[in-house]
């Protein structure tokens, strides 16, 4: 068996719309497919033996043990490897276990799909099932644990930290959308305008200049000696002159450390002679080159969070530690900690794993101790210097016990330094009296800081310390969107789109959408090309400038990653026809419906699916939706929308020349379809179709007026500018040429209707094919040319797709043949530029040349420099 490919999808999908992060894997089980499980000798013992943790696998049987049951009986090798990667991710503490295995519709092909974690771990799990399966296929040996252990470290390589992805977490709770800016801690919360950023716990409202303060211990002190909050005496020093004058001063023990460090690197404490404090310097040296030497404060470390410079919780810290027991050694000591089910690899579990480092020989050295001595019973042996808990520290909750003075303090350090999300380091005996009275001192305010801490401590209360960041980011119940009307179907997504764009344009909105020629930002074309999948989407919603984004979401980028986002206020499906069938394992009209209604599946509760009521296949995805449901139609006396509006349903309709919105039983005519430039006086009737859906999506977002709706029809013009490719008219003096991106029969057949209606003799059709299509559909275009133009030239894509240009020439030839009218001409030619300077070259006076383009602005581009040549020879 083989991996054909592997795709990941990160949001709503055809698999699953709640599922959003999702590994779909095509295998192809080549001689498997005629050897289910049972038919393989020892294959279940040996994956029983592997994954006796499988046991908890209740497939679809439904009861503990059900996966195994189906291996017994007999099951596909697809089936067994979904379970495999679950498995395989859950051992590696990323519990996850949604997985699907369909047929890809051919034999032995199968798509593989199972939800992931981290997605660069769910991708590994799926190459590594297949081997593992083929290991347990063959009856040879192998090392799962290396497996696991490769998954961890990708975990921890990938995963947002503990404090960055509470942060996250609690803003999903409240369905604020989160994207991820780079593979470290940078993130989006929320959309566009109302967008917030975060990295790590450092906001986009925290001051600059107050990291900058917190990040220099010396300025940090300075501030707060000035405002009487107690501080370590010491001073900065860059020399050892200069250390020495300030330990003769101060007195050890000394704690000697970089001015600008963090996570306690280069940190020295409790240092007691000139010797170390040498040492100590030079260790501090390697990260800056000014270091702090300060008083060694005895007592306790705590911890204080203000958010919002508000007193949140209180933590105390402990350096990872041995207890001597009077017996055994610190090695033995140290192994019985790391056997606590609450430690584990890096950030998986509560507690980290605690190792041997240089920190921890340097201080065994300083006690003359080794791993193997013994320490007296009741001995604390530290073995970090500081109570990080990413190095094995611990954490207890104290925040109960602060006494009401150190919370004003700390408060009031928050605003010294400026931090609204702050850390304040603080060594003394207790909390409970004022620490200004029991000798302790403030050590550090840090920028940045941790929060697995006080969200998972060892011992006490946890506290949700990310709500109160979320509260100040968003206040009063905010989630930080913007308006998202996301548009499908399979003909008229693109025009659908710049309509609905330009109304909220004209309503004042600063929109930004996407299409199949380019990503738009306030009209300014900011990328080029097809346009209209996930990472396009995401362009407009990082945007900071739009408040208001309309996106064409088309079949491929449903199916290769997903939706961009999580929920969109409107959806539009204009309709489903045969295109893209046999793509992408989709092989039936109702296939490919499945595929569009994954965007009307999207839409918030409160908002609404618009649904073409002339369509089965689209108005039939009303059933299951948990949305607000409005129809749109061209014939006014449609049963659907009739039995729809009764109910006090909303539709847009088109009735006697006028674009109207039915409000249950009355009717609002917005605009007579002969004063809309798209619809060619409405001789373009599928413009007015496009029109019905963006006109209601627009009103039912309520902020938008008849009005507004209204003057942006008037003034939407089809021209290269506002709708390149969609009926774009050139007025030569001879002869007129018409562009249209037709590249389907139902938009073909769509386009010709409207040349029907036309002057213009001889009516000469463009033609091509579309490589990935099926040989009927590139005949039908064939069929449809064949009867509706009077001359043809046939030209070929810039890009075939996987045919040869003559095998798509001959299926046209077969199809326009096949119309049995009298001979049409038929030229060959298929180069396009070739095509359009023949067409243009032996125009006939008063011909209509139509041309069915590829690549919209090349065959715009050269028309335009045609007419511009012919004015300008006048």
């Amino acid at each position: 068996m083989k991996i054909v490919e592997i795709k990941v999808l990160r949001g709503p999908n055809y698999w699953s719309v709640r599922r959003v992060k999702l590994i779909q894997m095509k295998l192809d089980l080549e001689e498997l497919e005629q050897l289910p499980t049972n038919k393989i000798d020892g294959f279940y013992e040996r994956l029983e033996q592997m994954f006796p943790s499988m046991i908890e696998h209740r497939c679809s049987v439904g009861t503990r043990g059900g996966f195994f049951e189906r291996v017994k009986e007999g099951t596909w090798m697809g089936h067994v490897i979904e379970h495999i990667a679950l498995e395989m991710q859950t051992l590696a503490n990323m519990e996850t276990g949604f997985g699907r295995t369909r047929g890809a519709g051919s034999e032995g092909l199968y798509f593989v799909c199972f939800s992931y974690i981290e997605e660069d771990a769910g991708v590994y799990a799926a190459k590594a099932s297949v081997k593992l399966a083929q290991a347990l296929i063959d009856g040879t040996a192998y090392d799962l644990s290396a497996d696991i252990m490769k998954l961890r470290e990708i975990r921890e390589d990938t995963r947002l930290g503990p404090s960055t992805g509470c942060i996250v977490d609690e803003a999903a709770k409240r369905g604020i959308p989160y994207i991820r800016l780079n593979k470290q801690s940078l993130v989006q919360l929320g959309y566009g305008v109302h967008q917030k950023r975060i990295r790590a716990t450092i906001a986009s409202t925290t001051s600059n200049i107050a990291v900058d303060i917190a990040c220099n211990k010396e300025e940090t002190k300075l501030l707060l000696g000035a405002a009487e909050i107690p501080v370590p005496k010491g001073d900065v020093v860059r020399t050892e002159e200069g250390l020495l004058e300030t330990v003769n001063r101060i007195g050890y023990p000394v704690v000697i450390k970089p001015i600008d460090g963090n996570h306690g690197k280069g940190n020295t404490t409790n240092v007691t002679d000139w010797e170390q404090a040498k040492v100590a310097f030079a260790a501090a040296k390697l990260f800056s080159r000014s270091v702090i030497v300060e008083k060694y404060i005895t007592g306790f470390d705590f911890r204080i969070l203000v958010i919002n410079y508000k007193f949140i919780c209180a933590a105390l810290r402990t350096p990872a530690s041995v207890i001597g027991d009077g017996k055994n050694n610190i090695q033995y000591l140290l192994d019985e900690v790391n056997k606590d089910p609450r430690r584990g690899y890096g950030h998986e579990k509560v507690l980290t794993q605690i190792t041997i480092d240089q920190f921890t020989q340097k201080m065994l050295d300083e006690k003359g101790y080794t791993l193997e001595t013994i320490p007296a019973k009741k001995e604390l042996v530290l073995l970090k210097p500081t109570a990080n808990l990413s190095t094995g520290g611990t954490s207890t909750d104290v925040t109960d016990e602060v006494h009401p003075a150190n919370i004003i303090m700390c408060e009031r350090i928050a605003k010294i330094i400026g931090l609204d999300i702050c850390g304040i380091d603080i060594m003394a005996t207790d909390l409970r009296s004022p620490v200004n009275e029991n000798g302790g001192c403030i050590l550090e305010v840090n920028a940045a800081p941790g929060f697995r801490m006080h969200i998972e401590p060892s011992v006490g209360l946890p506290r949700n310390v990310a709500e109160p960041v979320v509260d100040m980011l968003f206040p009063k119940g905010s989630v930080g969107t913007i308006p998202i009307i996301a548009v499908t179907g399979t003909n008229g997504k693109t025009t659908t789109t710049r309509i609905t764009a330009h109304i909220a344009k004209t309503a004042g909105y600063k929109v930004g959408y996407t299409t199949s020629d380019g990503v738009y930002i306030q009209n300014q074309m900011m990328m080029k090309g097809d346009c209209t999948g996930p990472v396009s989407s995401q362009f407009v919603l990082k945007d900071p400038t739009v408040d208001f984004a309309v996106l064409e979401c088309a079949r491929g980028g449903i199916l290769k990653s997903g939706l961009a986002f999580q929920h969109c206020d409107v959806a539009i499906v204009t309709n489903i026809s045969a295109d893209h069938i046999g793509l992408g394992g989709i092989d039936s009209m109702e296939q490919m419906a499945k595929v569009k209604a994954v965007v009307p599946e999207t839409v918030l509760p409160k908002g609404f699916a618009i649904l073409n009521a002339d369509d089965d296949l689209v108005y039939n995805m009303k059933n299951g939706l948990d949305c607000n449901i409005a129809l749109f139609s061209m014939d006014e006396k449609n049963p659907r929308v009739i039995t729809h509006c009764k109910k006090g349903g909303y539709a847009a309709i088109y009735e006697n020349g006028y674009i109207s919105i039915m409000k249950g039983t009355w009717k609002i005519r917005v605009i007579k379809v002969a004063e809309v430039p798209i619809t060619y006086g409405g001789k373009a009737l599928h413009n007015v179709m496009n029109c019905l859906p963006a006109v209601l999506g627009a009103y039912l977002w309520r902020n938008i007026t008849i009005d507004d709706i209204k003057l942006a029809l008037q003034t939407f013009i089809p021209s290269v500018a506002q709708t390149p490719g969609r009926l774009n008219m050139f007025q030569f003096k001879n002869f007129n040429f018409l562009v249209d991106f037709a590249h389907n029969p139902a938009g073909l057949e769509l386009l010709c209707d409207f040349i029907s209606k036309l002057e213009g003799h001889p009516k000469v059709g463009i033609i091509s094919g579309t490589g990935d299509r099926r040989d009927d559909d590139i005949r039908e275009l064939g069929r449809i040319s064949g009867r509706n133009f009077d001359e043809i030239i046939i030209r070929q894509d810039k890009h075939l797709r996987g045919r040869s240009a003559e095998e798509m020439v001959n299926l046209l030839v077969e199809g326009i043949n096949e119309t049995k009218q009298k001979d049409i001409p038929i030229t060959i030619i298929y180069n396009e530029k070739e095509a359009i300077m023949y067409a243009y070259n032996t125009a006939k006076p008063g011909s209509l040349i139509t041309i069915m383009c590829d690549v919209v602005s090349e065959a715009l581009d050269l028309i335009k420099d045609m007419k511009e040549k012919e004015d300008t020879e006048e």
